[in-house]
């Protein structure tokens, strides 16, 4: 099993920034990759990060590109989301998320969730 535990969610103005975390432990030597979701009021759960826990390669969705940058500290176990020029159109709760196979944009190809951290842009 692999416990998460995001955090560095809250309230911003809109065009400011977040650092968000996302710590895993338990078993996490067979992770090879981890992303970042998030679900918005009235959307479905979408892809919004992710990056391979061995090469360090980032992906992301259309929207937050060049917005947004992931990173990962393995040294810590840890998981970033460095989020800028947030707009009003990002509110949402973030979950982090592991997988012991290839990175992908499909939730149901990673096993392991944290519980969520929330996300408000004010505009």
């Amino acid at each position: 099993q692999v416990q998460l535990v995001e955090s560095g969610g809250g309230l911003v103005q809109a065009g400011g920034s977040l650092r968000l975390s996302c710590a895993a432990s338990g078993r996490t030597g067979s992770t090879t990759a981890m992303a970042w979701f998030r679900l918005a009021p009235g959307k479905e759960r979408e892809f919004v990060a992710a990056i391979s826990w061995t090469s360090g390669s980032t992906y992301y969705a259309d929207s937050v590109k060049g917005r947004f940058t992931i990173s990962r500290d393995k040294a810590k176990n840890t998981m970033y989301l460095q989020m800028n020029s947030l707009n009003p159109e990002d509110t949402a709760v973030y979950y982090c998320a592991t997988t012991e196979s290839t990175w992908s944009i499909t939730r149901g190809v990673y096993p392991y969730w944290g519980q969520g951290t929330q996300v408000t842009v004010s505009s």
